[in-house]
């Protein structure tokens, strides 16, 4: 998968926009600030916004074209962010070092899944937060009308409410939905799609 989204993001255009995520945008200004991790950041929109509202950034993805470009907008809107490359097998952050980690489209394998959000789940400090936005299991149904509404096209690496809810036991969830959207997303996440959105405090 790193040399497909090398690929992907090795282009001039931000795949995904330079806007940050509006779920994420919302749920960072209920919050005081902090330290926020971004795992599976991409070209950096989300890291870069988190950064300009004052949040000190760590991020990391395995594409090392994502780094480029989440560097050159991080200078485009002088804030710095301490963006890593590698993916999450290979994380390596102290325990309940975090205020927020934020998941915004991380899809994971299913034989990986539980394990991975765990692993993230461990660097929340208690009383910090978790954000996650993923593509439901309904999101087939609006690729198929769509395919630039993006999201995997294995129904695997598709999110369910319920089992996500079992991967955060660690968590005190306080909200956990599925729901219709408008994504305006760069050119590969346009238009309506179906989503999961979860936050919880860790316990």
């Amino acid at each position: 998968m790193k040399e497909f989204w090398n690929q992907r993001f090795s282009q001039d255009e931000y795949v995904y926009g330079t806007e940050p995520n509006e779920y994420l945008k919302e749920k960072l200004s209920l919050l005081p600030g902090g330290d926020i991790l971004l795992p599976a950041e991409g070209e950096g929109r989300n890291a870069v916004f988190a950064a300009k509202t004052g949040w000190k950034v760590t991020a990391f993805d395995q594409s090392s074209e994502g780094k480029k470009k989440a560097l050159l907008l991080a200078d485009k809107h002088n804030v710095s962010i301490d963006y890593r490359v590698h993916d999450v097998e290979n994380a390596e952050f102290a325990s309940e070092s975090f205020d927020v980690v934020a998941l915004i489209y991380t899809h994971f394998p299913e034989s990986n899944r539980r394990n991975y959000h765990r692993k993230l789940c461990s660097y929340i400090k208690k009383g910090g937060t978790l954000i996650l936005e993923g593509f439901s299991k309904a999101h087939v149904a609006f690729q198929a009308v769509n395919p630039k509404a993006g999201g995997p096209v294995d129904v695997s690496l598709l999110y369910d409410v319920e089992a996500l809810m079992q991967d955060f036991d660690e968590i005190d969830i306080q909200e956990a939905c599925q729901t219709e959207t408008i994504l305006h997303e760069g050119e590969n996440h346009k238009g309506s799609a179906s989503v999961v959105r979860i936050t919880g405090i860790k316990k």
